[in-house]
């Protein structure tokens, strides 16, 4: 073939594989599913959705400037681990032991790569030792002691653990003991799963997507159990088409592999977002006897975020900067659609 007609065809495959204009950027979070009036009061309801307005604008900030999805999400989540509304670094729950185990995932949809720890005690900010693992390590999941030297080798913030500690959270342990006591439970049963669980998903200007999420897993729970939310495809995935963060019954998220198989729908089955996130939440985790919700979004822009409790904590915010945030399922909540 000739050297100009090679160009040309090279040129033809370039622009094909390339956005034909740019995307709208778009982020949605969630910080977990579960919430029932009876559990907040309507002052704690008002903190987390400001909680939420304020990890929106972080994010959106981000790509307003231009940065990639992967910045956007984990400053939105960076946010709400700060915030103790949430199940996530400050505010998460306590273990059978009294102690506070904290779980995070992130990845890329561009690369396809990917970072998580779990089962740490001192970090500030888990989201950001995940996407240290991502970045500045062969590996793909770090736990416990590992992850925390990984950690102080890179310079992430680490802090006593009382940082962790909210009355909320320790009366709820109480509370959950005192249950498990009465009926004499077996040790190996957990009395409760907690809401609380906080993600981010978004989408970029290049047409980038990610998904981060992070959690303090559940009340009561024992012999080091980890959920859903740092496991790749369970909890947390993206690709190039799809952005998943899921909230919920860990157990069944990851039986489901809930993360993937969103995506999965999309890339293979030809469904939208918004079909494939109600089949998987909707339909496969309560068939299986589990529950919880799931933010997504899809490289056309689209946002799903289905849940099948009383409420979730969650919002979404596009190109125009106006954020939208919603508790429970009776309150209306606008949904960007795909452009």
């Amino acid at each position: 073939m000739h050297p100009l007609r090679n160009l040309v065809v090279l040129s033809v495959i370039a622009m094909t594989a390339l956005p034909l204009c740019a995307a709208e950027p778009v982020l949605a979070i969630h910080g977990g599913a579960g919430v029932t009036r009876a559990s907040v009061t309507s002052e704690e309801a008002e903190i987390a959705r400001e909680a939420l307005k304020q990890a929106l604008l972080a994010g959106h900030a981000q790509l307003r400037a231009g940065k990639p999805a992967l910045d956007a999400v984990t400053v939105a989540v960076t946010v709400l681990e700060d915030a103790p509304s949430f199940n996530a670094a400050r505010g998460a729950v306590f273990t059978h032991e009294g102690r506070n185990e904290l779980d995070a995932a992130i990845m890329d949809g561009a690369s396809g790569r990917a970072g998580a720890v779990a089962g740490v005690r001192t970090i500030r900010n888990p989201i950001l030792l995940a996407r240290a693992v991502m970045e500045r390590s062969r590996h793909v999941m770090m736990v416990g002691e590992g992850a925390e030297a990984f950690a102080a080798a890179q310079g992430i913030e680490q802090v006593e653990p009382a940082y962790f500690r909210t009355d909320k959270r320790w009366q709820q342990l109480q509370k959950a003991l005192r249950e498990e006591q009465a009926k004499q439970a077996h040790a190996d049963v957990e009395t409760a799963h907690s809401i609380g669980t906080v993600g981010a998903v978004a989408l970029d200007a290049q047409g980038g997507l990610a998904a981060a999420t992070s959690t303090g897993g559940m009340t009561n729970k024992r012999y080091g159990r980890v959920g859903d939310a740092p496991i790749i495809g369970a909890g947390t995935y993206a690709d190039a088409r799809c952005a998943v963060s899921g909230t919920g019954w860990g157990e069944f998220y990851i039986r489901a592999v809930a993360a993937h198989e969103i995506c999965a729908r999309v890339r293979h089955a030809g469904q939208d977002v918004k079909q494939a996130a109600e089949a998987v939440i909707n339909g496969d985790i309560p068939r299986a006897g589990g529950d919880g919700g799931a933010i997504v979004i899809g490289a056309d822009g689209s946002v799903a975020l289905p849940f099948n409790t009383e409420g979730m904590y969650r919002g979404w915010i596009g190109a125009d900067g106006v954020s939208h945030v919603a508790v429970f399922a009776d309150e209306a909540l606008p949904e960007p659609s795909a452009k």
